[in-house]
């Protein structure tokens, strides 16, 4: 199983931006999904989480700006950023909790990071 994380970029403030991470290989099904973001010198957080069905959660300091939603159909999972400020600027990851079988458990998964920079 392997996670693609794409659409990272350079942007300048007020900008937007839309990150994709799509999910391949022996997948029986995906549980929740998230995002999340690594400023340099700063721990990981979450940004971001959307569940099997349609519940998210996001951290304060994004809500009413991103935007997570999921094409179960693609494997795929969004992150629609707008109003970007230059604090978003990190690596983002996406993670997912995948079964591989209807006899395993959900393992979790990473994908590589994704470089965003909001700056003028």
């Amino acid at each position: 199983v392997q996670l693609q994380a794409s659409g990272g970029g350079s942007v300048q403030p007020g900008g937007s931006l839309r990150l994709s991470c799509a999910a391949s290989g022996r997948i029986f099904s995906i549980n929740a999904m998230g995002w999340y973001r690594q400023a340099p010198g700063k721990q990981r957080e979450l940004v971001a989480r959307i569940s099997s069905g349609t519940g998210t959660n996001y951290v304060d300091s994004v809500k009413g700006r991103f935007t997570v939603s999921r094409d179960n159909a693609k494997n795929t999972m969004y992150l629609q950023m707008n109003s970007l400020k230059p604090e978003d600027t990190a690596v983002y990851y996406c993670n997912a909790l995948i079964r591989v079988s209807v006899l395993s458990g959900s393992y979790e998964y990473w994908g590589q990071g994704t470089l965003v920079t909001v700056s003028s």
